[in-house]
C-alpha cells in the first residue's frame, strides 16, 4: 500500500507535464494558424498544470511521499508546462509582429532561464520556506496575461515598434527575474491562519479582481502585485 500510495503525486507530476505538452502544441498552432482559439485553449492547459503543480506536492506532503524522483520529474515536468510552453506562446505571439523576423527566437530566454532557475531551486538549501528569484510557475502565469493583453492590441490595430520593444524588454526583465537573488515569498499555505498567510490571501483575492476587470490580461498585475508585496514586507 505504501508503494502504491507514493506513486500517487508522481502520478499527478505526470499530469502537469502532459497538460505542459498539449499547451506548448496549441501555442505553436496558434502561431501558425494565428488562430486565437488555440491560444485560449493553451492558456487553459497552463492553468491545469499549475493546479497539478499545487496538487502533487499536497498529496506528496499529505501521504508522506516524498522521493528524489518525485523531485527530479516535477522540476522535468515545470520546464516543460512553465517554460516551454509559455516561451511559444510568446514565440507565436512575436512572429504575428510586422517584420518580425528572427526577433522571434528572442522568446526562446524564457525557457532556457527557467531551467536555470529550477536546476538552482534543486541544489539551494536555503528555498525551503521562500524563493530565491521568481518562481517559474509565476513566470507562466505572467506570460498569459502579457500575450492575452498583447493579442487584443494586434487585433484592435494597436501595434506600434514601441509595443514590441516594451515585449522585448519584459522578455529579459522576467527572465532574469527568474535567476536573480530577489527574494520572494512562497505562495504554498502551510495553515489557515490569516496573520501569517495575509500575502497569500491577498494575492488570490487580487487576481480573481484582476481577471474579472481584466480578464485573461489582470494575470500580469497579479504577478507584478506578487513582486511589490515580496519586496515591501518581510519574508517570512
Amino acid at each position: 500500500m505504501k508503494r502504491i500510495f507514493s506513486w500517487i503525486p508522481n502520478s499527478i507530476t505526470c499530469l502537469n507535464l502532459v497538460a505542459g505538452v498539449v499547451a506548448t502544441i496549441y501555442a505553436l498552432k496558434f502561431g501558425f494558424a494565428h488562430d486565437y482559439q488555440y491560444a485560449k485553449v493553451a492558456y487553459c492547459c497552463i492553468g491545469a498544470a499549475a493546479v497539478f503543480d499545487f496538487l502533487d506536492g499536497f498529496m506528496a506532503r499529505l501521504l508522506k511521499a516524498y522521493s528524489d524522483l518525485g523531485k527530479e520529474l516535477d522540476s522535468l515536468s515545470d520546464l516543460v508546462s512553465f517554460g516551454v510552453a509559455p516561451g511559444c506562446l510568446v514565440y507565436s505571439l512575436i512572429s504575428q509582429y510586422p517584420g518580425a523576423g528572427w526577433t522571434a527566437w528572442f522568446a526562446l530566454l524564457i525557457p532556457v532561464m527557467g531551467a536555470l532557475r529550477l536546476a538552482r531551486f534543486n541544489i539551494d538549501t536555503r528555498q525551503t520556506t521562500s524563493f530565491i528569484g521568481l518562481p517559474i510557475p509565476a513566470n507562466a502565469i505572467f506570460w498569459i496575461g502579457a500575450v492575452d493583453f498583447t493579442v487584443h492590441q494586434l487585433s484592435n490595430g494597436a501595434y506600434s515598434p514601441v509595443a514590441a520593444w516594451l515585449l522585448y524588454l519584459a522578455i529579459l526583465a522576467v527572465s532574469l527575474l527568474m535567476v536573480s537573488n530577489v527574494k520572494m515569498f512562497s505562495l504554498k499555505f502551510k495553515n489557515l491562519d490569516w496573520r501569517e498567510n495575509f500575502r497569500r490571501y491577498a494575492i488570490i483575492v487580487a487576481a480573481v479582481l484582476f481577471v474579472i476587470f481584466c480578464g485573461w490580461a489582470g494575470l500580469s498585475w497579479t504577478i507584478i502585485l506578487y513582486l511589490i508585496l515580496s519586496a515591501l514586507l518581510p519574508q517570512q
